[in-house]
């Protein structure tokens, strides 16, 4: 197997699992275990503070420890037995307890993911970030649509189980052959030298950190509300799949084309971009709840999510030495994607509670700052 192809394999199965966890795993814990909506709702927010810790401390210092590869199958089997701990789990405590396990593994697969990525384009054997990170979101896409199918006609219990599902074949990818860098073992004198506040002493990036920061946290709304904000304006059951799924298609449209069309713009100008794309959404959502503008406003998960993203990769390719990758990637992932999400999944679930709408137009706290600090740093790096 070639190297972009054993890459787009990678993503594409952990995104068809993240698929079902993302958009559902509240509702399942709702529907199914019989919690109230601000009980999942603090649930989901302390599993996102584990999901930090995991990521900015857990994973980095294995990553000084353990090859790529090992790492990768390590937090799959994790994945796997910590899913099995939710069938005995029905009350209020034992799904928090269960949920903080999963969240020590599951979550740190993605920056491990991308993390082998970075190794392998600055290694050269990867040319094509985008188009690999591409499949990942059409998984996403082929599992939301296909548990729209069962869970129409057999209702949420099958959430679980597709996520179930979906992590035996994740264990199962890590016996398949992989990039042989990927199996390389960091030394220790590399490891001392790659200290994670000598981050801060490359140029810029503390502003940068701080931009995605703003911008993956005002999609806590969305990401842990969206599927029953649906069933609040009154969306065809069978149709709340597609419609979830409209962003990430596309997101897929963006990965396809981003290192065509994109590669030759500056970061500063990606995000700075990327923050109106998210101030329009929320703003979008909040003056017309029905289910047409939901779903045009979906479109611009290309700009508010995916050029976000790949701006970042972009930044960290250029400017991050390859041991400092994996500390990058933890901070990221932690600071951007759980801790930030996980305090604004809170603030979004009061706001919610009050009218469901102004959830959404709450998170332009986020975005309209990090619109800001994204033009001030396009200038800088002119």
């Amino acid at each position: 197997m070639n190297t972009q192809r054993w890459m787009s394999s990678q993503f594409f199965t952990f995104f068809l699992t993240w698929g079902v966890f993302l958009p559902y795993w509240t509702g399942w814990m709702i529907h199914i275990k019989g919690i109230s909506i601000s009980q999942a709702s603090l649930i989901m927010s302390l599993g996102l503070v584990v999901r930090g810790l995991s990521t900015l401390f857990v994973y980095p210092y294995f990553s000084g420890k353990f090859s790529s590869r090992t790492l990768l199958n390590g937090m799959a089997i994790g994945t796997f037995l910590s899913m099995l701990c939710y069938i005995p789990a029905n009350s209020y405590s034992s799904l928090l307890m269960v949920t903080l396990l999963l969240n020590l593994f599951y979550p740190t697969l993605m920056p491990a993911l991308d993390t082998a990525a970075g190794v392998l384009v600055q290694s050269k054997q990867l040319k094509h970030y985008g188009r690999s990170r591409s499949w990942g979101s059409i998984g996403f896409v082929a599992s939301g649509m296909v548990l729209t199918v069962f869970t129409g006609a057999l209702g949420d219990v099958v959430i679980f189980w597709s996520l179930l599902l979906g992590t035996i074949v994740l264990v199962g990818l890590g016996l398949m052959p992989a990039p042989l860098v990927l199996s390389e073992k960091p030394q220790p004198n590399q490891t001392k030298r790659a200290r994670m506040l000598n981050l801060f002493r490359i140029k810029h990036f503390g502003l940068v950190l701080a931009i995605v920061i703003l911008l993956q946290a005002a999609h806590a709304t969305y990401y842990t509300y969206g599927y029953i904000f649906l069933q609040e304006i009154h969306s065809p059951k069978y149709l709340i799949g597609l419609i979830l799924n409209i962003a990430v298609i596309a997101e897929i449209i963006f990965f396809l084309i981003a290192d065509r069309y994109f590669q030759r713009f500056s970061t500063g100008f990606l995000l700075a971009l990327s923050s109106l794309g998210s101030t329009v959404r929320w703003i979008l959502v909040f003056a017309f709840p029905n289910v047409i503008v939901f779903s045009i406003s979906q479109i611009l998960h290309a700009l508010s999510f995916a050029m976000c993203h790949y701006a970042f990769m972009k930044y960290l390719i250029k400017n991050i030495p390859h041991l400092q990758i994996p500390n990058a990637q933890g901070m990221y992932s932690a600071l951007a994607l759980s801790w930030s999400t996980a305090v604004f999944t809170i603030f979004g679930g009061y706001l919610y509670e009050i009218e469901p709408r102004f959830a959404y137009i709450g998170m332009i706290v986020c975005s309209i700052p990090s619109m800001v600090l994204a033009l001030v740093y396009r200038k800088l790096e002119k």
